[in-house]
């Protein structure tokens, strides 16, 4: 199995900066990508970011397109989420989670953390 750690949430201001991060554990050499999740009250949970664990390719959904950007430390088995020109609308609870190469869904999830941003 894989443990998920997520910090760094927060409240912020519109137009701010939070960098959240996601500890991994256990067994994270099966892990072949990590992602950002987010669910905002009242609504369904959404894909924000993925990373490749090896090689380090991303592909970010287009609300955050050019506003988030996400990173991997592959020693300390983390990765990052940095989060520029904050928008209420990113307000929610912030998920990391991995999938295995030969599983096509994500498995493994983190608690989460809560972002809130205030106009």
């Amino acid at each position: 199995q894989v443990q998920l750690v997520e910090s760094g949430g927060g409240l912020v201001q519109a137009g701010g900066s939070l960098r959240l991060s996601c500890a991994a554990s256990g067994r994270t050499f099966s892990v072949y990508r990590m992602g950002w999740f987010r669910q905002a009250p009242g609504k369904e949970r959404e894909f924000v970011a993925h990373i490749n664990w090896s090689g380090g390719s991303t592909y970010y959904a287009d609300s955050v397109k050019g506003r988030f950007t996400i990173s991997r430390d592959n020693a300390k088995n983390t990765v990052y989420l940095q989060m520029n020109s904050l928008k209420p609308e990113d307000t929610a609870i912030y998920y990391c989670a991995t999938r295995a190469l030969t599983t096509p869904v994500y498995n493994y999830w983190g608690q989460g953390t809560q972002v809130t941003v205030s106009s």
